[in-house]
């Protein structure tokens, strides 16, 4: 077994546990969604506006966990898996602030840096992650774990918001 097995052997357990809690937070969102729809269906368009990015940033870590379980890797895999998650993530938190219009604007300022500012940053330390990978192995794996943590964080913290939203607020035609 190469060095790289050896150590990825070693985070498999945290992997594991990421892609499980990603995979079971997905399948919460939808159901949130499916109360939303129907307690509000009037504000279907927020659902796209916040959960869709939440449902992306999920996805992102179930991707790049399961991607790292992957037997056999060499170094410039591993860190391919982690820069290319990152670099998609990047792409797509930085078509949060282009905005595309009327019907993708946030209605807080701070609903921008929870969906997109914050996961932006976060991307990017997937990216340096994996890229500290090709010369520091270890290094490289604490960058892209700290990454991964964020991302849940940040998408358990924008469920939780819309989910109070939703509990507070008056379903519409009340």
């Amino acid at each position: 077994m190469n060095e790289v097995d050896l150590l990825l052997q070693r985070w498999a357990n945290f992997y594991v546990s990421m892609s499980q809690a990603s995979a079971a937070l997905i399948g919460l969102l939808f159901v949130v969604i499916t109360i939303v729809a129907e307690r509000r269906p009037n504000d279907i368009a927020k659902i796209r506006i916040y959960l869709t990015p939440t449902v992306i940033y999920f996805v992102s870590i179930l991707i790049a966990a399961e991607l790292l379980i992957i037997p056999n890797h060499t170094r410039l895999t591993t860190a391919l898996c982690i820069c290319v998650t990152g670099v998609a993530g990047l792409v797509y938190t930085g078509s949060l602030f282009v905005g595309r219009g009327k019907r993708k604007r946030y209605y807080e300022k701070e609903d921008l840096m929870h969906h997109a500012v914050y996961p932006f940053a976060t991307y990017g330390l997937l990216v340096v992650g994996g890229c500290l990978f090709l010369y520091y192995t270890h290094r490289g794996l604490v960058f892209a774990a700290a990454g991964m943590l964020c991302l849940l964080t940040l998408a358990i913290r924008n469920s939780w918001a819309v989910v109070t939203d939703v509990v507070s607020n008056r379903p519409s035609g009340h």
